[in-house]
């Protein structure tokens, strides 16, 4: 299976039009206002957006909308919540914690 592969993004999909992801109007705006639209969703500070970014493109996810999908979907799997914790969608990581998602990501 291709590295640029969609991921499973169910909480998102009902942004898609026509069953397209390609069209989902969060995924086409510049990158400063998709970058201020994840801060509201998630709480992110630009490091972190820049972090998982970078690390998706060295992962091989090298074009825009899927490495923009697979952001959307690593966002979404990092603010589940944790089983004895509660309901959170904001999202923080400890020193290393970011990497460690990420690979916990990538393997699921």
């Amino acid at each position: 299976m291709q590295k640029e592969a969609l991921r499973s993004i169910s909480p998102i999909m009902k942004e898609k039009q026509n069953g397209r992801l390609e069209y989902m109007e969060h995924l086409n705006l510049p990158d400063r206002i998709f970058f201020h639209w994840c801060q509201q969703q998630y709480g992110l500070n630009r490091g972190v957006y820049n972090t998982i970014d970078h690390w998706l493109y060295e992962y091989g996810i090298v074009h825009i909308l899927y490495r923009r999908i697979n952001l959307l979907a690593f966002l979404e799997f990092a603010s589940k919540p944790e089983p004895e914790g509660g309901k959170t969608k904001l999202i923080k990581f400890g020193s290393g914690g970011l990497t460690q998602k990420l690979q916990e990501f990538i393997a699921h």
